[in-house]
């Protein structure tokens, strides 16, 4: 019989993800956040045909990718948190490269830095107001 403690020393413990810069083994600092694709470009550029991809962002209005994220991680070296693209290529390999400004744009559960377009600059700055005795923005009609 096999003893428990065995069984699990074959078992990874960490991944094998790696600052590009120095080298070293970074710690996850966050959740990963996955990415989905909402337009038939971005499907293409992971090589998808462009009527497999038409077709499919048709039928869903975001298509999640698989073995793509964004994840914080630090880095001991560097002595700083930093926000990376992960690509899984293999089981035990990932590709990664500092987080594009672009791709927080095809991130599933965070929030737009810039706001949810459909809502006015007058309700924007009054959900940041912190007291309510600011009235300034209201103007009565006698």
């Amino acid at each position: 019989m096999q003893r428990r403690c065995d069984r699990n020393r074959k078992r990874s413990k960490r991944r094998a993800v790696y600052c590009p810069v120095h080298g070293s083994y970074l710690d996850s600092r966050s959740q990963k956040y996955q990415l989905f694709a909402d337009q038939p470009g971005q499907l293409q550029k992971r090589g998808m045909s462009r009527r497999s991809a038409l077709m499919l962002v048709a039928s869903q209005t975001a298509v999640p990718l698989e073995g793509e994220w964004l994840e914080a991680f630090w880095c001991d070296h560097c002595q700083q948190t930093q926000w990376y693209y992960i690509r899984k290529s293999n089981e035990r390999t990932y590709e990664i490269s500092i987080a594009p400004q672009e791709l927080w744009r095809q991130v599933a559960g965070v929030i737009d830095p810039q706001g949810n377009p459909s809502v006015g600059e007058f309700t924007r700055r009054q959900a940041k107001v912190l007291k309510y005795h600011d009235i300034k923005d209201f103007q009565f009609v006698n």
